[in-house]
């Protein structure tokens, strides 16, 4: 298969986050980005839209998160929140069959999308939910049940771990794909990831050609229970962060 220089990168970069890209994925990329452009037409997707970009800065990002769940074994379960166009959770069920991921967003038409895209692709370890993480994470088959739970550019990192922990198990792991200084966003964080269950919030700056802006992952442990009371009422966290 002859690629394009984006996707040659893909494959490379890929390598030492522990994924071999074959033929059939990079097919399955194709094809994901051809659907992504087609319903952008019509459904605010994303504002990225040419396919070399698409390749570098949705693919290869997404799959960055993969940096910070190393015990990724068979069975494991993966839940992106606000998933939106899919990202990272999406690429990571390409080339990751071995993973369950479940795909959350709040918007119908973008769950509706992320439905489509799993049909075509014939993508058999994913699940779509439409609902908001703050009443999520008060069902009981979503309750501390993720190995591992991710987000990108989705909130502030005080809001989003008030998303995020409640979702993942003890011993699990909740990482928020960030850029830029963290700083003051880690320091205006620590107390909620602390009340949250969480422990405290490490930084783990990402070097992959291709995505050179200062690109971070945030990585939270989960040590205890959260309280049942959090997350809060839909709203609330964002508009009053702990």
């Amino acid at each position: 298969m002859d690629l394009s220089p984006e996707e040659t990168i893909l494959r490379e970069s890929a390598a030492p986050l522990g994924l071999a890209i074959t033929d059939a994925h990079i097919e399955r990329f194709r094809t994901y980005a051809q659907e992504l452009s087609v319903w952008n037409r019509r459904v605010n997707l994303t504002a990225i839209t040419a396919y070399d970009a698409v390749v570098l800065k949705h693919f290869l990002d997404s799959l960055s998160a993969l940096a910070a769940l190393p015990e990724r074994g068979e069975g494991f379960q993966l839940i992106d929140v606000g998933s939106g166009a899919g990202f990272p959770g999406l690429p990571i069920a390409i080339t990751c069959p071995h993973i369950h991921v479940t795909l959350l967003d709040s918007v119908r038409k973008k769950t509706a999308f992320l439905e489509h895209v799993g049909r075509v692709l014939g993508l058999t370890n994913i699940t779509v939910l439409t609902g908001r993480a703050e009443e999520v994470a008060h069902r009981p088959e979503h309750r501390e049940r993720y190995d591992g739970v991710a987000s990108r550019a989705v909130a502030a990192l005080a809001t989003l771990a008030e998303y995020l922990l409640p979702l993942c198990r003890v011993g699990g792991r909740a990482v928020a794909q960030k850029r830029g200084d963290l700083t003051e966003e880690l320091a205006a964080a620590a107390q909620a990831v602390t009340l949250l269950g969480g422990s405290s919030a490490a930084k783990a700056p990402l070097h992959l050609p291709g995505l050179e802006d200062d690109r971070t992952l945030v990585i939270m442990e989960k040590l205890r229970p959260t309280p049942l009371s959090y997350p809060r009422r839909p709203g609330a966290p964002a508009k009053r962060p702990l």
